[in-house]
């Protein structure tokens, strides 16, 4: 084990993840498809080893268990991407139920394939975008937690999320060191979706010192039936 696999372990242990050899082991396995499949399509810009280490697994540990991932039974990955922050969190819970949301067939056939090599159960793979699960009856308003790591201005992200939780279910962003005036924008768009900001964590990631802000949002009320409105309209128009 080199020293990047070694301050995981250290700064995981230290937020109160543990993770067994099994566990460190489905992770490396995990790195080498991504680099593997990285050179055919492009699922990331970050190929190093430190970098999958500290930039991709730990941030979306560290994310999660702020986000009280580890409370939650049922946890939705919006714009998964290539299965970040969803898979870290099945590694390290194997016995929640992790689903995998991403607009790019490609990019859930990549994870499909990490899902078969580490012998990931209870996973669910969704092709779609946001604006249409929110508007399906199968989707909208059933989740717990939702999860985002995507590059979307948070009013953008709130219409994507909000109306895929439940009522006193939970939406919590990954976002940057930008977030209050993000907040300050959102707040409209928040209000209208039903929901609350319930807290923002910031913190550093460890090794890279890059900060981070975990913005958790509680659905007080039920999202307005209009919403989210039809695809690339949140984008265009941000309700803010």
């Amino acid at each position: 084990m080199n020293k990047y696999w070694e301050n995981l372990l250290q700064s995981t242990s230290e937020a109160g993840i543990d993770l067994n050899r099994q566990q460190l082991q489905q992770l490396h396995k995990f790195m080498e498809l991504l680099q593997t499949w990285n050179k055919q399509m492009n699922l990331t810009a970050i190929t190093d080893e430190a970098g999958i280490i500290y930039k991709h697994f730990l941030d979306s540990l560290l994310y999660a268990k702020l986000a009280q991932a580890d409370e939650a039974e049922e946890v939705v990955d919006l714009g998964t991407g290539a299965g970040f922050p969803g898979l870290p969190l099945k590694i390290w819970l194997p016995d929640c139920k992790v689903v995998l949301v991403d607009s790019l067939q490609k990019r859930l056939k990549f994870i499909e394939e990490v899902v078969r090599a580490l012998c990931l159960k209870n996973v669910e793979l969704i092709h779609g975008r946001a604006e249409d699960l929110g508007k399906d009856e199968q989707h909208r308003e059933k989740y717990g937690l939702v999860l985002s790591r995507a590059v979307a201005p948070l009013p953008v992200l709130v219409e994507y999320c909000l109306p895929l939780v439940r009522v006193k279910g939970r939406f919590a962003a990954a976002k940057g060191p930008e977030v209050a005036q993000e907040l300050a924008m959102a707040e409209k768009a928040i209000v209208i979706l039903g929901g609350l900001v319930e807290k923002s964590i910031n913190y550093t990631l460890p090794f890279v010192n890059e900060q981070r802000t975990m913005v958790s949002i509680t659905k007080i009320t039920a999202t307005p039936s209009k919403y989210p409105r039809k695809a690339g309209q949140p984008a265009k128009k941000p309700l803010c």
